[in-house]
């Protein structure tokens, strides 16, 4: 990692102030996960409690976000075969999806007899496009989830569904309230300098943006306007409450939906849309690590991975020939990323 020092613990280099690793080689991270008392497990019981309030009052009992991966082609098998809902399975296009990824999605929605919507738009395309040519530090991945998160509640407003389902593991959060968050919380050490330069993008790149007029500067700002909407939609993951992970539900969901994983994409073994590979690229290039090496180096802390599965899974082998082509989708080439 451009050698920096790596974590001997978890796949984390030294970042200072935020990330700092000790004379044995351990960040501060990994010493203050250690130090601190164990929080009790999630029950699934617990998530199905959640599950029966919600279930029968409307037409959907919840509105399921489909990226075409894996774990979230789980959370929707989950949510009609194990706890018998009625999802509305969800698929937003924001121009970079994949069409192993989308195939995944008509597979299992096919499969599983459920009903689909997909939403594809060029919105964020301008957007996207001025944080990678003003070479903004700013991840590419966190305005994104601000706009996909607030799809989502103004989608499960729509069609009235209390509770929007994600497929976020453990490694991302196992708390509710950090979830509704996306995952990210820009207060932990390991996010704080990406969490300032998206900030800063926001607040001076696209103000002057008119599409952009009234986009939310910060999950939290989204969260207060979807508050102040009425809107009480629940974020929720089964991933957070079942007690095994993707090796045992990646068969359940090849061989119930046909979901097969994508011939391109990072980190192994995951799918992410296309653009991810420039937003991975860029984050290395000004931070030294991306978010899944922070949502890697948690899952290691907890005994769920180990630290030689999470450096090989976050390995980078992009080829020119792929950044070029998805730069070529905005117009863009490799200098505007050097």
């Amino acid at each position: 990692m451009n050698g920096r020092r790596i974590c001997a613990t978890c796949v984390l280099p030294e970042i200072r102030p935020h990330i700092v690793l000790d004379e044995g080689g351990i960040c501060n991270l990994c010493q203050d996960f250690n130090r601190q008392e164990r929080t009790p497990l999630l029950l699934e019981s617990d998530f199905i409690r959640i599950l029966d309030k919600h279930r029968g009052k409307n037409k959907y009992d919840c509105l399921v976000m489909c990226s075409g991966g894996k774990d979230s082609t789980a959370a929707l098998y989950f949510m009609k075969e194990r706890y018998k809902l009625n999802p509305l399975a969800f698929t937003f296009d924001h121009g970079f999806e994949t069409n192993d990824a989308i195939d995944n999605v008509k597979r299992a929605v096919e499969k599983l007899d459920v009903d689909f919507m997909f939403f594809k738009t060029n919105f964020m395309k301008d957007m996207f496009k001025r944080l990678i040519r003003s070479k903004s530090k700013a991840v590419i991945c966190h305005p994104c989830s601000i706009w996909y998160i607030k799809l989502a509640y103004d989608m499960a407003a729509r069609v009235q569904a209390p509770m929007i389902i994600a497929g976020w593991t453990k490694g991302q959060s196992v708390k509710q309230e950090v979830m509704s968050a996306c995952g990210c919380n820009v207060h932990q050490p390991e996010y704080k300098a990406m969490a300032v330069e998206t900030q800063k993008f926001l607040d001076e790149q696209v103000a002057d943006m008119p599409k952009y007029a009234g986009f939310p500067r910060s999950m939290d700002e989204l969260l207060k306007q979807v508050k102040r909407s009425g809107n009480k939609a629940m974020v929720l993951s089964p991933h957070w409450f079942l007690p095994y992970g993707p090796d045992e539900y990646v068969k359940i969901i090849q061989d119930n939906v046909g979901w097969q994983y994508p011939a391109e994409s990072y980190p192994r073994k995951s799918t992410n849309c296309s653009l991810n590979f420039i937003s991975v690229h860029n984050s290395m290039r000004d931070f030294g690590y991306t978010h899944y090496h922070v949502e890697m180096s948690k899952l290691v802390r907890e005994g769920v991975m180990t630290r030689d599965e999470a450096l090989k899974n976050l390995d980078m082998n992009f080829s020119d020939k792929l950044l070029d082509g998805i730069l070529g989708e905005l117009d863009l080439t490799q200098k505007d990323i050097r």
